[in-house]
């Protein structure tokens, strides 16, 4: 059997990188953002305030991904700070694995900033696997403006390992006959699947590299990590068996969750959020043809403590009010009265839409009429945008009484919050 040609294809700090085309080619930018230490960072008015992706000169100060943006700061006072956007960032992960699927159809996109592309076979078309890679490299760059990393080998795991090689702009190959130079002196939290609790362990047993762990006894690692031990020993020796996956498979759960912009103190606003989510959540599932056996909720609340309960539904749904009733008991079981900073919507045991209704004997509940209602509310948001139509709870009437959306909840919260859709470059100072 002949050996498989794998790229892991990854975008050099994507979310900078990003802006800082869009910058230089539509907005009369001067300053690549990639050049200075910079960062995309969230809204910290809006409790977002953490740093999303960073330039390579902004990592020289050691500035992390996923600190806060004043930790960013105190490591770097000059550090330029954007916005996100992820409406740019979606329509340009289009047009990457667009061009990825020129070289081959079999392309997995891994994440929003990287793919794994199966090149086997393709050696006629393209040259063999180093010139292949050279020149989609170079085409990324001349096309879409931003460089990759490419990393090429016979596997996922391999060409995944290589491409985390030196940065940017650059392609690496780990073979088989590779690993022993490239990747055993690796210190073994290098390793894909090693975390920081895993990598801690692993030092407390004398295995610093991972040449160590592919020479330690399987039997011993699994006597300390159980069945985790035995996978990271098969990644060590580059042994994994996945294969390119272009179809992605069918999501297990679908779920929301938001950061609240304030410390939620009355259990009618932290109801208003779960109906947010629920309608998000909902209409996700609705959009895949599936419905929900079971819901969970989750509360982080102002200091950081998460609790969180689910339960199984009478009946699969994907019927907001349905899935929100569910959301709302659970919510009165958690909530001790601490206020809330942060609220999570889940829905799982996810089964084909066709599946029957169990009958409750004295429920007038005309559910039909709610799926369709649902249906009819998902059609108008498709068609005229997701603020065509909303609940009148989310209507700020802006007389009378004190509005029950005084706090402005977005009706459709959770995920990728609004402000962080869309940059208004009007307001934005462009450097």
């Amino acid at each position: 059997m002949f050996d498989k040609t794998i790229f892991h294809i990854d975008v050099n700090s994507a979310f900078l990188s990003w802006e800082a085309v869009h910058r230089l080619g539509h907005r009369g930018a001067r300053l690549d953002l990639r050049t200075v230490p910079s960062a995309v960072g969230g809204d910290i008015s809006m409790r977002h305030g953490i740093i999303l992706a960073k330039s390579i000169p902004a990592k020289k100060y050691g500035v992390r991904t996923g600190e806060s943006i004043p930790e960013a700061l105190q490591k770097c006072p000059e550090l330029v700070i954007v916005p996100p956007n992820y409406e740019l960032y979606d329509k340009t992960s289009k047009a990457f694995i667009e061009l990825l699927k020129e070289y081959t159809p079999d392309v997995e996109q891994y994440s929003v900033d990287e793919a794994f592309a199966d090149m086997t076979g393709t050696a006629g078309l393209w040259g063999d696997p180093v010139s292949a890679a050279e020149r989609l490299r170079n085409q990324v760059r001349q096309e879409l403006g931003f460089t990759v990393n490419i990393g090429v080998s016979q596997n996922k795991l391999l060409a995944k390992m290589a491409s985390d090689f030196k940065k940017p702009d650059q392609v690496h190959t780990l073979f088989r006959e590779e690993i022993y130079d490239k990747m055993w002196p690796l210190p073994v939290e290098d390793l894909f699947f090693v975390g920081r609790a895993t990598s801690r362990k692993l030092y407390n047993m004398g295995i610093h590299t991972i040449g160590d762990l592919a020479q330690t006894s399987p039997d011993i690692l699994r006597a300390h990590l159980k069945k985790h031990g035995e996978v990271i020993w098969n990644f060590a020796n580059g042994r994994d068996v996945s294969v390119v996956e272009k179809d992605p498979p069918a999501n297990k759960s679908y779920g929301n969750s938001t950061t609240i912009a304030f410390d939620v103190t009355d259990p009618g606003t932290a109801k208003m959020v779960l109906l947010a989510l629920a309608e998000t959540v909902a209409s996700r599932m609705r959009k895949d043809g599936v419905k929900a056996e079971m819901a969970a909720v989750g509360i982080k609340d102002f200091e950081f403590h998460y609790t969180g309960h689910q339960r199984v539904l009478q009946s699969a749904t994907n019927i907001t009010q349905e899935i929100h009733r569910a959301a709302v008991q659970l919510f009165d079981e958690l909530w001790d009265g601490r206020p809330v900073r942060h609220l999570g919507l889940w829905a799982g045991r996810i089964r084909e839409a066709e599946c029957s209704r169990q009958l409750i004997l004295f429920d007038g509940t005309d559910y039909e009429k709610l799926e369709k209602m649902d249906m009819a509310v998902d059609d108008v948001r498709r068609k005229f945008g997701i603020d065509a139509i909303k609940r009148a709870a989310f209507v700020h009437t802006g007389s009378g009484p004190k509005s029950l959306n005084e706090n402005n909840i977005d009706h459709m919260s959770g995920g990728i919050s609004r402000e962080r859709r869309h940059v208004d470059y009007d307001k934005v100072q462009i450097l």
